[in-house]
């Protein structure tokens, strides 16, 4: 074996061993390795987060959303969907209509109110299809009218699939009156959907456009216009110069506008992470800084013995380099395979659940990204490693003599 690093075996053991390292030298690992699994899981988490929310939000609706100011009806559909088609043919791949108003729903045994929404079959299977929990998408035979409820809200109101609702909303935009009496009608519940967003699945059904835009009194007119785009990468550019083209009253938002509550939730969670960075890297240092001078205490007269060896001042001085290096290895190696173990647990198995009110999902969610293992490694090594120069330094400049008659 190598010398430097037989005595640095040696060093890193104590004279009441347990195990191969010291007690101290053990705890100084726990430290490091706890601190730097916290990191990573910490910005894990919040990475899943962002893209959970981001993908299923993506998912479930169209990248740029055009509604009316003041929630106005815009114009007949099929004119405006021509136009943005006829500019925009090459940024837009669909265009599709929708009507939405408030509205109250009615079970056997509960009433609330609801965000009610009419869009396109077609709209309807290609957003909902990989959240539909029970059912189908409603048909597109105007006799059939069917309708498709979140699943918080099928619990909170008891409702099952086929089961029959009445829903209750105001006919154009007049308050209700003799002359103008609020819509009444019954849907058949076709197909219960799930996102895991509770802002989705708690107030909000959907039915056929053709059919809320008769129950709303709307006539041709709409409320808005979901529109997917092909490159997600000029998604601002493309908004920008939609709202320019169609001017008032037109109102042109992406979704992480629409949704900027969430996403700035998200935001404001990462903002602490430099700080706990930071606190974890300030107790490493002290743990290494401490382990090494306790370490260069206990073996004052073995350095004294190497220097009257013969040993130069620069070999004493890796000898305690590697020591801190065994240590931030071991304990970076430990936190990064205790973080990924638990990462991938929580990814497959659901652990941790959270109340969807709160936290938009009802689990943990995990996005592993080795970027973020490779940054808190890169931080971990340097900052502790520089740190551990100072011991190292003390260690070196210890007179042979005085470290031959130290006790």
């Amino acid at each position: 074996m190598n010398l430097l690093l037989l005595i640095i075996k040696r060093f890193l053991s104590s004279n009441r061993k347990i195990g191969i390292v010291s007690t101290v030298s053990k705890i100084t690992i726990s430290g490091i390795a706890l601190g730097t699994s916290v990191v990573i899981l910490a910005l894990t988490i919040l990475d899943g987060f962002e893209k959970v929310v981001s993908d299923k939000i993506n998912e479930f609706n169209a990248q740029i959303k055009v509604t009316g100011f003041g929630n106005r009806n815009l114009p007949e559909a099929e004119f405006v969907q021509q136009k943005i088609n006829e500019v925009f043919t090459k940024e837009i791949s669909s265009v599709d209509p929708f009507s939405s108003k408030l509205a109250i729903i009615k079970s056997k045994n509960n009433t609330d109110g609801i965000n009610l929404t009419g869009v396109k079959t077609d709209f309807a299977a290609k957003s909902f299809t990989k959240f539909l929990a029970e059912g189908e998408i409603f048909s597109n035979q105007e006799s059939e009218k069917e309708i498709l409820v979140g699943k918080n809200l099928a619990l909170k109101m008891g409702i099952n699939l086929k089961d029959k609702i009445t829903i209750f909303c105001l006919k154009g935009n007049a308050p209700p009156s003799l002359e103008n009496p609020p819509a009444i009608e019954q849907y058949l519940v076709s197909g219960i959907y799930e996102t895991g967003i509770s802002e989705y699945d708690d107030g909000n059904a959907f039915i056929n456009l053709i059919e809320a835009q008769n129950l709303f009194g709307m006539s041709n007119e709409v409320s808005g216009y979901n529109i997917t785009i092909k490159d997600h990468s000029e998604l601002n550019s493309i908004t920008n110069k939609l709202q320019d083209f169609l001017g008032y009253p037109f109102y042109a938002r992406t979704i992480f506008q629409v949704h900027q509550n969430i996403f700035t939730w998200i935001e404001l969670q990462k903002k602490p992470i430099p700080i706990v960075l930071g606190l974890i890297i300030i107790v490493a240092l002290f743990n290494i800084v401490g382990t090494m001078l306790m370490i260069v205490l206990e073996k004052t007269n073995s350095i004294g013995v190497l220097r009257s060896l013969g040993t130069k001042r620069s070999f004493v001085l890796k000898i305690f380099l590697g020591n801190s290096l065994y240590l931030i290895l071991w304990g970076l190696s430990i936190g990064i395979l205790l973080s990924l173990v638990l990462s991938i647990l929580q990814k497959e198995f659901n652990i941790i659940a959270l109340p969807g009110g709160v936290y938009f999902v009802t689990s943990v969610p995990i996005s592993i990204n080795f970027w973020n293992y490779f940054f808190v490694a890169v931080i971990t090594i340097s900052t502790a490693f520089f740190s551990s120069l100072i011991p190292a330094y003390v260690a070196a400049k210890i007179s042979p003599t005085k470290a031959l008659r130290f006790e």
